[in-house]
């Protein structure tokens, strides 16, 4: 865990021990692994390593990223969550091919986020939960490419609308937050059209518990539509072998009083 106490010591490793973690991923990419190292510091002999794809350091005791890790231009990928990192270095904004970023559990606050974060226009994913965020930079709202961002686990009371309004955003985790009230009503409330009584709500607008709910009920109802439809209309003269059965028999009866004398 990265919350409090002191950071316990940790190990150094060498640039031919560091060339000896680099995987090849099933996608053909180059990863460098060096998670649960026991790692104290950025192992700076890894610049020498900087064609590399996927960096992974997470899961160690490392307190400070260097500016120098923007050499690594390459980089589509970056986990450094579980760890003591309190901020983040200016230079990741020059870093723009990355697509993830995985910061959690780490000791971030809010001044700890880099306003050049915003030039990370590729970006897809995003996590800061775990840390002592008390607020969420707006500048987030620029990273248009953004679909899944985890906030959880902070010290939020309110979430940007610039982030909430994001184009293809999908998934937006805000869980474990002192919110003064449900985030939810507030932050979508812009999103909402309103008819009298009927609420009309993008689906995109909508968090996933409450559009699964959304989607379970409209499931069920297709359900009740489709067995009212399939089940068959139970004939009104159920008794009878036809609907006029009775009517010819009448006929017949008064047939037969008619001719007798």
């Amino acid at each position: 865990m990265a919350k409090g106490g002191k950071v316990p010591k940790g190990k150094k490793i060498t640039l031919k021990v560091a060339k000896n973690c680099i995987k090849v991923t099933f996608d053909g990419r180059k990863r460098l692994d060096l998670s649960k190292m026991g790692l104290t510091n950025f192992p700076k002999c890894i610049l020498r390593l900087n064609d590399v794809d996927e960096l992974d350091l997470s899961r160690n005791l490392i307190r400070k990223i260097p500016d120098s890790i923007s050499k690594f231009q390459n980089l589509r990928w970056l986990d450094l969550h579980s760890n003591y990192i309190d901020k983040l270095p200016e230079s990741i904004g020059q870093m723009t091919t990355l697509l993830y970023l995985n910061v959690s559990n780490n000791r971030l606050t809010t001044n700890g986020l880099p306003v050049e974060l915003n030039q990370l226009k590729n970006i897809r994913t995003v996590n800061f939960g775990l840390n002592h965020l008390d607020s969420v930079p707006t500048t987030l709202g620029a990273l248009k490419e953004l679909h899944e961002v985890g906030l959880h686990d902070n010290l939020l009371n309110s979430i940007p609308h610039s982030i909430v309004k994001l184009p293809k955003l999908k998934k937006l985790n805000t869980k474990r937050n002192p919110f003064p009230k449900p985030e939810e009503l507030d932050t979508f409330v812009d999103s909402i059209k309103r008819l009298d009584n009927l609420y009309l709500v993008d689906e995109k607008d909508l968090c996933g518990p409450c559009l699964r709910k959304c989607q379970l009920a409209r499931d069920k109802l297709n359900k009740i539509k489709n067995m009212a439809t399939a089940t068959p209309r139970k004939a009104i003269f159920s008794s009878l072998i036809a609907p006029n059965s009775m009517a010819k028999e009448s006929q017949e009866e008064w047939r037969v009083c008619s001719a007798s004398p």
